[in-house]
Parts: C-alpha cells; structure tokens; sequence
C-alpha cells in the first residue's frame, strides 16, 4: 500500500509493477489513521541498513530486506514495547523481560543513590576538614 507521494510513484516501481515483482495499492486520501508506525519502521529500514549495504540488484535488496525484517521482529528490542521485541509482544512470550529490566533500574537506582550518598562533594569535604581542624 503506498501513497502517492514521488517516491511510490515513479519509472523505476513502474517497471518493477510492469515485470510482475511488484503490486501496488493506492492508499485511501481520507483515512481514519496514520501510518506514521509503517513510515518510521521503512525510514529505519532504509536509513539504519539498506542504503549502508550493496544495493546492485534487486535480489540483493530482497535478500536484504528480508534479514531485516527477520532481525526487526525477534532480536531487536523496543522501547514503545517496555523492552521486547515485537515477536515477544505478539506471541506474548515477553512479559519476564519488563519485569527484569523494571528490577534492573530499580537495582540500578539504588546503587547509584548509595553510591551518590557515600561519596561527598568537594565542598562536604572541604568543610569535614576545616571542621576538623578548627576542633584540634
């Protein structure tokens, strides 16, 4: 599905339509959603592996692609999903990940206000000495 903007509609996807690799849909002009999700994952497609890699052919983009799309569902983590991948959040086999890392920053919190709390500033310190000193 593609909206007609001039990256959808042009010679090159003319041809790839035309040779039967290719079917396009022109999107509804008053839809009742965004497709801003859709639109950010190909940006991410394109930007973050595509353009960084050898695209000679159009196997090699499929190839290419394909991986992607792979890595994208099962390895990568999302923050819009608390930290699983979007195959853990649609086969719902994540829900142990949220509570590890909801441990790990609270965990993580606490040593840091501990640690914050047994290191003075510069100035405690300086203080502590002229406390000390002012007592001896």
């Amino acid at each position: 599905m593609i909206d007609g903007g001039i990256e959808n509609i042009n010679e090159s996807v003319n041809k790839l339509c035309d040779d039967g690799l290719l079917k396009t849909i022109l999107a509804q002009t008053d839809i009742h959603f965004s497709n801003s999700m859709i639109e950010a994952f190909w940006r991410s497609l394109k930007h973050q592996w595509l353009f960084l890699n050898d695209l000679d052919s159009l196997a090699a983009v499929q190839r290419l692609t394909e991986f992607y799309v792979e890595e994208y569902n099962s390895s990568l983590p999302h923050s819009a999903f608390k930290g699983q991948t979007p195959d853990e959040m649609y086969f719902g086999t994540g829900e142990e990940i949220t509570e590890q890392i909801a441990a790990g920053k609270q965990r993580a919190r606490e040593e840091r206000l501990e640690e914050n709390r047994n290191t003075p500033c510069e100035e405690c310190k300086r203080g502590s000495e002229e406390r000390i000193a002012a007592a001896a």
